[in-house]
């Protein structure tokens, strides 16, 4: 589309075009020749300063600017902080007399009014938002420095130069900048004082996820390469799709609400397509998902939202734009996670008159745990106190102001109850406060409470700690547990809790029997019912109908009576898949082979089929995915315990016709900084056979 046509859909609405296009190639942006300024004196003529090149001194820059682990051959930088530019002329440059500028511009239609083109003179009087000076003069080159402010706009800035009077350098894309927010400026509001946890939070490139339940935590790692070749770009793409303008790029709190929203596909073709079924065949199943870069390269490349995810998988990709981008963030993990459809402040589960539960009817759920992302800022849009660490969550659950999307929520007002303050605070606090009341109902859909548990919603919060692959719980970061303040301060922005008011009763039902409160045995009349759920605490089907799969789970629910007095118990336990162990055959060695054997027991006593074995290497091989189907097992292994394990194996897999087909050089095709990285490995594909009863499977990759 023109930029005609273009401007024709705005009329009436704006004076220009709002600019929302960072990648687009502009092809004209400034005149070839910077007009001459009369000055009281001057060169003599035909002496004319021109600039003949600039160079974006990539290796003098990126060291201070914690940038040196991108793999692009462009300069990346944080705002807030100096650089360093070298600008090559014809002649030396003469500090009294000869002026010249650099630009940078942003968008397919910069203006100075919007921030999006910045002009920093040198030698003149005119002083813009950029400012600079020449740090050192060497033959016909100056060095100089750029300053730009700690609010400055975050993307891809193209870079001029020009002498007044002379030539402006061409368009070049080698002289490319790219601009991110800076956790270590103090005046940016994404500064984070702690080095530790800035190298944590924004540098990072491995994360582990917890999930599970309360009582049995497991965890899963996660690859979010932020710095993997392409990412920054992907990321950008994603700004772009948006349609955010380039003018509100330098806002955290706009840009990581518009991150909430991108990364779910629900309604503006984000990033991701969630499915809570139990049918991948059109995509990818979300637990086959190893890390952030294979889901963003197949979304840039194709400009189609990916299939498949769930919560965690949206949790790593957007903490991989956050840290991308500059902006610190983690993965948060809340088990028994609320999910209040009525915004009551109650879980309402419903039971038939027969004490089973009603599916139907219940449109409330606790999910087993959900996972979102916490970024850490500066509010002010808010009162003072309410920054450091907000509530982001990309998984697609409600709306919020039209848009599938949450956050960011401050998590100190979370904790306050004070939900009054924007954005999505009331869902929030419900996510981790909400009280769970049973009722039954009979048959004319009256329901009668029975039953209120105020200690099962938000039990436990974790995520990664700091410098270490262990858990920290942040559990008292969201709530105190004795301090029922919060919850009254938040009923008094609006928030209704509609708790009932029940006797207590003498007799508690749990899995296991308790009858110590009583001198005699009594009699309890109770229904055990169990079922496939997900962790969502969707119900799949009938026990015996339902095929379980690794993100499914036990429910057990205990519904009774004794001596008139009401009783109900629920347990939840998930499975969990086997550890897989890891082993390398050599000491890693930069542009040296190596080769990896993953392997698992198979605890059934049959043989596994239709296998699907991921793997993800940062920095050096993107996700790999190996499917088997369990047949020719005994040709395969035969095959296998032939050949030494030195690369030149062939297990037999029709997939692959010889093993130097699979040798990969990834050394070279990761881009300028692969070779800084401890693992140069051209890995041959993962091959598997299919496990049988407790026989150790192995995985050659």
């Amino acid at each position: 589309m023109s930029h005609q046509s273009k401007s024709h859909l705005y009329k009436g609405r704006y004076n220009a075009l709002v600019d929302t296009s960072n990648l687009e190639e502009v092809e004209y942006d400034l005149p070839e020749y910077e007009p001459v300024i009369p000055r009281p004196r001057g060169n003599p003529p035909g002496d004319n300063l021109v600039v003949d090149s600039v160079d974006m001194c990539i290796d003098l820059n990126v060291g201070e600017h914690h940038t040196s682990l991108f793999m692009i051959d462009r300069l990346v930088v944080r705002r807030g902080q100096a650089f360093f530019l070298r600008i090559n002329f014809n002649r030396p440059l003469n500090r009294d007399q000869d002026v010249f500028h650099v630009e940078f511009l942003i968008g397919s239609h910069p203006k100075v009014v919007n921030r999006t083109k910045l002009v920093v003179s040198f030698g003149g009087e005119t002083e813009g938002l950029w400012t600079g000076q020449i740090e050192q003069l060497e033959g016909s080159s100056a060095l100089v420095s750029i300053l730009t402010p700690p609010s400055s706009i975050v993307g891809k800035f193209r870079v001029y130069a020009a002498s007044e009077g002379g030539s402006r350098t061409n368009r070049v894309p080698e002289t490319d900048l790219y601009l991110l927010f800076n956790a270590w400026c103090l005046d940016d509001h994404v500064f984070l004082g702690d080095e530790a946890s800035r190298s944590e939070y924004v540098l990072n490139q491995n994360g582990i996820i917890y999930q599970g339940e309360a009582s049995s935590v497991s965890q899963r790692s996660w690859l979010y390469g932020q710095f993997d070749q392409g990412i920054l770009e992907a990321c950008i793409f994603i700004l772009d799709k948006s349609g955010m303008p380039i003018s509100d790029r330098g806002d955290v709190v706009k840009m990581v609400r518009m991150a909430s929203a991108m990364i779910n596909s629900q309604d503006d073709s984000g990033v991701l397509v969630g499915n809570w079924g139990d049918d991948f065949s059109m995509g990818t199943s979300p637990t086959l998902w190893t890390g952030s870069v294979k889901i963003l390269h197949q979304y840039h490349n194709s400009g189609v939202p990916v299939s498949f995810g769930q919560c965690w998988v949206y949790a790593g990709v957007l903490n991989t734009f956050l840290r991308c981008l500059g902006i610190p963030s983690r993965v948060v993990t809340n088990f028994c996670s609320a999910h209040d459809n009525t915004g009551n402040l109650k879980i309402d589960l419903i039971f038939k008159p027969d004490k089973t539960p009603d599916e139907r009817n219940t449109v409330d759920s606790i999910w087993n745990y959900h996972c979102w992302n916490e970024g850490n800022m500066i509010r002010t849009d808010l009162p003072s106190g309410m920054g450091g660490w907000q509530v982001v969550d990309a998984t697609p659950q409600e709306t919020s102001d039209g848009h599938f999307r949450c956050g960011p929520t401050s998590v100190v007002a979370v904790k306050k109850g004070l939900v009054c303050y924007q954005y999505d605070g009331k869902f929030v606090f419900a996510e981790v406060n909400s009280d769970v009341v049973s009722f039954t109902s009979d048959k004319y859909g009256n329901l009668t409470p029975f039953k209120v548990q105020t200690d099962v919603i938000g039990q436990l919060i974790l995520t990664k700690a700091v410098g270490a692959n262990a858990r920290q719980d942040v559990t008292l970061n969201y709530k105190n547990r004795e301090d029922d303040q919060a919850m009254e301060t938040a009923m008094g922005f609006g928030m209704e809790r509609d708790q009932p008011d029940l006797p207590e009763g003498r007799m508690t039902v749990t899995i296991t029997a308790d009858q110590s409160q009583f001198d005699e045995p009594q009699v309890v009349q109770a229904l055990l019912s169990c079922s496939v759920v997900y962790y969502t605490g969707v119900q799949a089907s009938s026990f015996k109908q339902q095929e379980l799969n690794i993100n499914s789970g036990l429910r057990f629910v205990v519904t009774g009576d004794s001596n008139g007095q009401p009783l109900s118990a629920m347990k939840v336990l998930s499975l969990r898949c086997p550890p897989l162990i890891v082993t390398a055959s050599e000491v890693a060695q930069v542009n040296g082979d190596m080769f990896v054997t993953v392997s698992f027991t198979n605890s059934f006593d049959f043989t596994l089929k239709d296998i699907s074995v991921g793997m993800e290497v940062g920095g050096v091989m993107e996700q790999r995915v190996k499917k088997y189907s369990g047949k020719r097992r005994r040709r395969r292994m035969r095959r296998k315990r032939k050949s030494p394990l030195n690369g030149s194996s062939n297990n037999g897999d029709d997939d692959d016709d010889n093993d130097n087909n699979n040798r990969v050089n990834f050394l070279e095709s990761t881009g300028r900084r692969a070779r800084r990285t401890a693992l140069a490995d051209p890995c041959p594909a993962p091959r598997l056979g299919p496990a049988s009863h407790r026989r150790p499977s192995s995985i050659l990759v």
